[in-house]
């Protein structure tokens, strides 16, 4: 017997009291609890109660929360507080591009409104993501530098491109139950880019070049820890950003919504990062985690966004990763030639072509597009539906065993017991 166990009390009042005393610690224990885990349920996820809250508010409250979730929305992520935290390592790294994005993302959002697309839609965010990679990647290739206002105009027009591409490409994809992804971005961004070029006197962007020699690579100049900063740097990389404290800063935006996505977007990292070292890519490239993100974001998109998470689609998502980060070298390659950027090409085409594959194992389960919110509520919507065809199948087994071996036919000539419209039915 312990200690605490052992009570000597002199009176029966005092053996009452302490009676008293340890089941209402444990209700304040219990409430406290309860309450504890009551603000974990709404500040993750996607936040829902807060949105059926921002219903009523004025529109300018709306839109705060739009581009919030807009600007997560990047990684597959619908929540304001992700949005948030995702800017302030955007001021981190320049503040500049937190302007730009903000200024993509809230004129993609407002020309969506414009056009009436679906509310819900835009409340998501889902008008507002390409928008802010519009925005800070014509930041980034500029080559005015920083605070050049005369880009501000083009931006707010490339943004504007963002929602009529989005509802265009998905009246199309909608056939097949597909994502638009990133294409509106990829599209926008690649047409000005080609448009205006680096001896454009008004808009000059950066100078790429392709490879034009065999670059000196020796292994055992390494560097190890730098090799392992590039995994959150690779995630940063999605928005631009080279910073690895701007990196860590988005995987905590992430771990609070959905700890899964978190987890896949630092496993597409490392594989891009183990991709880009077996094709020998120089090492500079590789620390700047310009292999790892379009990795980091097909891993999330296959690794249960729009498949439910089982093992099976694990190693799928693993998989898609590693054709993700070939892909990309490709056509790293071949638009360098064009003095384009990669942009995000390789996880769309990857990702659309991973979303595409048929399979009759039940474990491989495309999410319908209707109900994808975020992995772990599309693993319990998956687990609901398998239970629910498990169910059906027992009930029509049962049905199976009650229904006599002779009913088909009456012993007076073979006429069928039920009439064809019946038997259909059955």
């Amino acid at each position: 017997m312990d200690l605490g166990e052992i009570v000597v009390s002199e009176s029966p009042a005092e053996r009452n009291l302490y009676a008293e005393k340890q089941p209402r610690s444990q209700d304040v224990l219990g409430r406290s609890g309860k309450q504890i885990h009551q603000v974990f349920k709404y500040l993750t996820g996607e936040m829902k109660e807060y949105g059926e809250w921002m219903k009523n508010k004025p529109l300018m409250f709306q839109l705060v929360d739009w581009i919030l979730r807009g600007t997560s929305q990047v990684m597959f992520v619908n929540n304001p507080l992700s949005g948030l935290i995702i800017l302030v390592g955007l001021f981190i790294q320049k503040p500049w591009w937190m302007l730009t994005g903000c200024v993509g993302t809230a004129t993609s959002t407002l020309t969506a409104l414009a056009l009436s697309q679906e509310r819900s839609a835009i409340a998501a965010g889902l008008h507002g993501y390409n928008g802010i990679l519009v925005g800070l990647l014509m930041a980034v290739y500029s080559d005015k530098g920083d605070y050049y206002w005369w880009l501000l105009p083009p931006v707010a027009v490339i943004s504007m491109a963002c929602p009529v591409l989005s509802s265009a490409l998905g009246s199309i994809f909608s056939k097949w139950d597909l994502p638009v992804f990133t294409l509106p971005f990829n599209i926008a961004v690649t047409l000005y880019l080609a448009a205006t070029g680096h001896y454009n006197p008004f808009f000059p962007t950066t100078l790429i070049k392709p490879v034009a020699s065999v670059p000196n690579i020796t292994w055992s100049a390494i560097n190890v820890p730098l090799l392992l900063q590039s995994i959150p740097v690779g995630v940063g990389q999605v928005y631009g950003c080279e910073n690895p404290w701007t990196g860590g800063i988005f995987l905590v935006a992430l771990l609070i919504s959905s700890p899964l996505i978190c987890l896949h977007a630092a496993i597409g990292s490392t594989v891009g990062m183990f991709g880009a070292l077996s094709i020998a890519t120089p090492f500079d490239s590789i620390y700047l985690g310009l292999h790892n993100y379009n990795c980091a974001l097909a891993c999330i998109a296959i690794g249960g966004m729009f498949y439910a998470l089982t093992w099976q689609t694990h190693l799928l998502a693993l998989a898609c990763a590693l054709f993700c980060a070939y892909s990309g070298a490709a056509l790293t390659n071949a638009l360098s030639v064009l003095g384009l950027p990669l942009c995000t090409w390789p996880f769309c085409f990857s990702a659309l072509l991973f979303l595409l594959i048929t399979s009759d194992n039940p474990a491989i389960y495309k999410i319908p597009l209707c109900k994808v919110t975020y992995p772990e509520a599309n693993r319990i919507y998956y687990l609901r539906m398998k239970r629910r065809a498990s169910e059906s199948r027992r009930e029509e087994q049962k049905r199976k065993e009650q229904k006599p071996s002779g009913d088909s036919k009456i012993s007076t000539g073979g006429t069928p017991l039920c009439t064809p419209k019946n038997s259909r039915n059955h």
